[in-house]
């Protein structure tokens, strides 16, 4: 255990290991709820545009960063325990690890890359054209509350599929999961939707007459 932990904190993997704890740390809070993955689900952003640039579009960045880390991570590791074996000069192994670390990330951009691929096939591009159509829809509200900063519904698209949207509201009306509201705006710099509570006018269904 001390082994490992010595390689994976020398140089190069230590500069992955540091990233991996920060991507293990993101998913954990994204699993129990306290970070909110939806706004990362845009694969056409500022950050979806750059991925697209480098080969690596069509799928949300919290993906694509996390299979670099972690190939990189794996690579650089086991790079670094071939040079240990290797006994070489300070100087030398110096030299050797930067070019382990450069192997390291292209290995890592391959490999995410042939995953990318068949992957951005579940990322249907989304754009802000599209979205629009949600406008008018009925949504059905998936956090505890909704507000002007925070807060995700499900929507039902004309096909039939289902998506998981920002919402937000401007007033303080109480929404809470599993409750309905009714989609009236897109927000196109924010990408989010405002919604408001739907009454039984919008949604009878969910509100019948007493």
């Amino acid at each position: 255990m001390t082994g490992f932990l010595g390689t994976a904190l020398s140089f190069p993997t230590v500069l992955f290991s540091f990233l991996l704890v920060v991507v293990v740390g993101y998913w954990l809070l994204v699993l129990t709820g306290v970070l909110d993955l939806g706004d990362d689900l845009d694969v056409d952003g500022g950050a979806g545009t750059f991925l697209a640039g480098v080969g690596l579009g069509g799928v949300p960045s919290a993906i694509i960063f996390s299979l670099l880390v972690a190939v990189a991570w794996f690579v650089s590791l086991a790079g670094t325990v071939l040079l240990d074996g290797l006994g070489l000069g300070a100087g030398t192994r110096i030299a050797v690890s930067i070019g382990v670390l450069l192997v390291a990330a292209f290995c890592a951009w391959v490999v995410t890359r042939l995953i990318a691929v068949p992957l951005a096939r579940l990322f249907p591009t989304d754009t802000a054209s599209s979205r629009h159509t949600f406008v008018g829809r009925l949504c059905v509200v998936r956090t505890g509350t909704v507000t002007a900063d925070f807060g995700q519904a499900e929507v039902t698209a004309a096909d039939g599929s289902s998506a998981v949207v920002q919402v937000r509201q401007p007033g303080d009306e109480k929404m809470t999961v599993g409750s309905s509201a009714l989609i009236y705006d897109y927000d196109t710099e924010g990408e989010f939707f405002w919604v408001m509570p739907a009454g039984p006018t919008f949604d009878p269904l969910r509100h019948p007459p007493e």
